[in-house]
């Protein structure tokens, strides 16, 4: 028996749509099929790894040696030799001394911030941060101080003076825009201030550096003792999972303390062993990366020179400003109705509450896909009031 007050409980849902309603910001699932036509600038698969057959077939030779999940947390069941070769080979191909896999890029991100933060401790970050790194800030219990975006000076002064130990953190690349981080200037600012620096490296691996190495790595800062990287397995390796790489002294202390890694089941063998087989892949054929910034960069040009605002890409993600959510919205579905699938970032997942179309290149993009792919987004653009097209 229900009391009529039952019914009422989740009452307040009803306004807070209309409220996303009205301001454009609603948001739905749309699964799609296996064989989805629409040609993708909308997803991560930065190499076009994903369907890859050698890919494929590594994933599915993980599956059928060592099942379909990992059964159980790191710690318990969750580890296997498979994992291990996965952190190994992850750690030398980008630089560093040691690795640790996460079943996310979100709980990487999550396990780092919270076990280098703490009580005491100073965590300064990005204005322009991703999700996950502000999730850390949140749960780490640190004090936290947010400067503005890609600003060393700012992030100097918020180290000054203080007492504890301390870190700064940022993106590589920033997933809204694309542009990079100053980590040359980030990481001179951390060293004269005795301070760690963490960089998520989730849009700069596979694009940025020798043979996709990321943009640590290109930086000269890969392997540094004060230094630490979180990757994602999700975006150029086509997989799924993170990682953390750093120092080895960094990654026993997550093993030991990291909530993310100790209460969380291990990443599932088919996963880890398709990150393993694409960044083999990726090992011999170090043009991709190179190929996939060329895409960018010529997305870019020609968007720029049909007028469009369009953000210079530093990586493979390029931006193109909308007039307003409901435009942005429009624009999306009106590329998708023409075979395109591209991104569509409002509130509250751009920080600077500008609602955009997200567009990110693919190294296996042919020239006629592109030129298809920007005759559509350049015809179905909306007018600068975001009336109409």
């Amino acid at each position: 028996m229900h009391d009529d007050r039952d019914g009422r409980v989740f009452d307040w849902l009803d306004a807070a749509a209309e409220s996303r309603r009205r301001a454009g910001l609603v948001r739905e699932l749309r699964p799609r099929a296996a064989d989805a036509a629409p040609l993708d600038l909308a997803g991560n698969d930065y190499l076009g790894l994903c369907r890859h057959p050698e890919v494929i077939a590594a994933a599915a030779a993980a599956a059928a040696e060592w099942g379909a999940g990992a059964t159980g947390s790191r710690l318990v069941t969750g580890s296997t030799a498979l994992h291990a070769r996965l952190e190994a080979e992850l750690a030398a191909f980008c630089g560093f001394e040691a690795a640790l896999v996460l079943a996310s890029g979100y709980a990487a991100n999550l396990a780092v911030l919270t076990a280098l933060g703490g009580r005491g401790a100073l965590i300064v970050s990005d204005a322009a941060n991703h999700a996950s790194l502000i999730d850390g800030c949140r749960l780490s219990r640190a004090d936290v101080a947010v400067v503005p975006h890609a600003d060393p000076d700012a992030f100097a002064k918020a180290l000054d003076d203080h007492p504890g130990r301390a870190l700064a953190v940022t993106d590589a690349v920033f997933s809204v825009d694309g542009d990079a981080a100053p980590l040359t200037a980030l990481a001179a600012a951390c060293r004269a201030h005795g301070a760690a620096l963490v960089v998520d490296d989730a849009h700069g691996l596979g694009v940025l550096g020798e043979g996709g190495r990321g943009a640590v790595a290109a930086a000269g800062l890969a392997g540094a003792p004060d230094v630490v990287a979180t990757v994602t397995l999700s975006k150029s390796l086509g997989s799924q999972g993170g990682a953390v790489l750093g120092p080895a002294r960094v990654i026993a202390h997550l093993v030991n303390t990291a909530r993310t890694l100790i209460f969380d089941t291990g990443l599932a063998p088919p996963a880890a062993g398709a990150a393993l087989g694409a960044l083999r892949l990726l090992r011999r054929e170090p043009a991709r990366a190179g190929r996939v910034r060329a895409v960018a960069a010529e997305l870019h040009r020609r968007l720029a020179a049909a007028g469009l605002p369009a953000t210079r890409p530093d990586a493979a993600v390029v931006s193109v400003r909308a007039p307003s959510p409901e435009a942005a919205v429009r624009w999306a579905a009106d590329c998708r109705a023409a075979g395109i699938a591209v991104g569509c970032f409002r509130p509250p997942s751009v920080p600077d509450g500008v609602s955009r179309l997200r567009l990110t290149a693919r190294a296996d993009l042919t020239d006629d896909q592109l030129d298809r792919a920007v005759s559509e987004i350049i015809r179905t653009a909306p007018a600068a009031g975001g009336s109409g097209r």
